[in-house]
């Protein structure tokens, strides 16, 4: 029987053989017998397909731009080497983020160091590392320039627009903590041309998520207004104009899936309109995605190990909230399989909830799935981004381990926690002992 992919929509590297889940060639059910769950699962080939998707659309519509990666969405190693082999650049939230990107071979010019709320050390770190720094104040850029000169200096600004579907995840107005006003970030430019700095980018992170392929060239448009005045006031020219993430992926069947090319030639067109009509010089048009290149190629294993008939169905399994925090933090949805019943005969309500001593901790709640008996595989799509990332040791529990398929190859890219990583670091003082 050939394999099929009607149970997983647009992510072509996961398929059903005899109603078993396959991860490109490789079944969940082989995954999780040799490396335990709760598991982390990503598809080489996706990952690579997402960032080339990007790249052609760039090529097509706006070839002066540069690709970068949100590192922050995914960290591990084999991921940014895959992403670094694509040549993308880095986009590092904080020094570890940096020290990744060059352990696996970014250079130093395709890194930006773009975080929030920097403290000393962390600038004295960007500077010493030689890479160009995005700061996101004017308290930031003052004492940026007071410790050094960075190769290139970048702003974040607020233009006041917001997008994407997930409420929590807000990054402009007035009640986001990112960017600058239009009137600091003039200063803190004035700020860096005196103190010698060449060259220039502005930069803004809006959205998060966003499948409204509209919702680009608005935000550009904005930004393209902020470095209009920029320009005039100041007198410089910008490398690049950073329009940040925000490229969204469907968590939800019901949600369209974002129309990339449309998104990138409406952007496009906006903004060669803008960069001539504000005499912005030449700037290259830079993206940052996280989610869009590394979201939908991870699923995470879990095994069900508790069946409660209580006033409700609860389907206890061995991943939670220090395994997979979205659903907690935000109410991310994400869609739930059960592998060898991917038809949901039988289907009953239930909530799917991990071992953590916190009532919200709640995978999915009343949700309608196939009947679950103990020891069922579960399969939650959508877990490559902000899923490890976001993982802890709440309850003293281990962080799960991250798999690496590519093909009929699976390959164990970060290690299991156990008691070496939980317990092994603390130390007791000796009149405690």
């Amino acid at each position: 029987m050939p394999p099929s992919n009607k149970f997983f929509r647009n992510r072509d590297f996961l398929s059903a053989q005899t109603g078993k889940i396959f991860v490109e060639q490789v079944s969940a059910k082989s995954l999780a017998e040799k490396f335990g769950t709760p598991l982390y699962v990503y598809s080489e080939s996706r990952i690579r397909a997402n960032a080339r998707r990007v790249k052609t659309a760039l090529a097509k519509f706006m070839p002066h731009s540069q690709l970068y990666y949100a590192v922050k969405a995914n960290n591990n190693l084999s991921v940014l080497a895959i992403l670094r082999s694509e040549n993308l650049g880095a986009d590092a939230a904080g020094p570890f983020e940096i020290e990744l990107a060059r352990k696996v071979g970014f250079a130093k010019d395709k890194i930006l160091y773009s975080g929030v709320f920097h403290s000393d050390e962390e600038l004295k770190f960007g500077l010493k590392a030689g890479v160009a720094i995005n700061v996101d104040s004017l308290s930031a850029a003052t004492r940026l320039l007071q410790f050094g000169k960075p190769p290139l200096f970048s702003m974040r600004v607020n233009p006041g627009i917001s997008g994407g579907k997930i409420k929590k995840l807000v990054f402009a107005g007035k009640d986001a903590k990112f960017g600058e006003s239009l009137a600091n970030a003039v200063k803190a430019f004035q700020i860096a041309k005196k103190a010698g700095v060449k060259k220039f980018g502005l930069h803004m992170m809006t959205g998060s998520c966003v499948l409204d392929e509209n919702y680009f060239s608005s935000a550009t448009q904005k930004l393209l207004e902020f470095a209009g005045v920029i320009r005039q006031k100041v007198g410089i020219e910008f490398e690049f104009i950073d329009l940040g993430g925000g490229l969204g992926i469907p968590y939800r069947a019901s949600e369209k899936i974002l129309d990339l090319e449309q998104a990138i030639k409406k952007t496009a067109e906006v903004f060669t309109e803008g960069v001539k009509k504000f005499e912005l010089g030449n700037p290259k048009l830079m993206l940052e995605p996280g989610r869009y290149l590394v979201g939908d190629a991870g699923i995470l294993l879990t095994r069900v190990n508790t069946i409660k008939q209580a006033a409700k169905t609860f389907v206890g399994v061995d991943a939670g909230m220090q395994t997979l925090l979205r659903p907690m933090l935000y109410d991310a949805w994400h869609e739930i399989l059960v592998d060898g019943k991917l038809e949901k005969k039988n289907p009953q309500t239930v909530s799917v909830v991990g071992p953590i001593c916190e009532n919200t901790d709640q995978l999915a709640r009343d949700r309608l799935l196939p009947k679950i008996a103990e020891k069922d595989l579960l399969i939650l799509l959508d877990a490559g981004a902000y899923g490890f990332g976001m993982a802890s040791n709440y309850n003293t529990r281990a962080r799960p381990a991250e798999i690496l398929v590519n093909g009929k190859n699976a390959e164990i890219i970060r290690e299991r926690e156990g008691s070496a990583e939980i317990i092994g670091k603390q130390k007791i003082p000796t009149r405690l002992k």
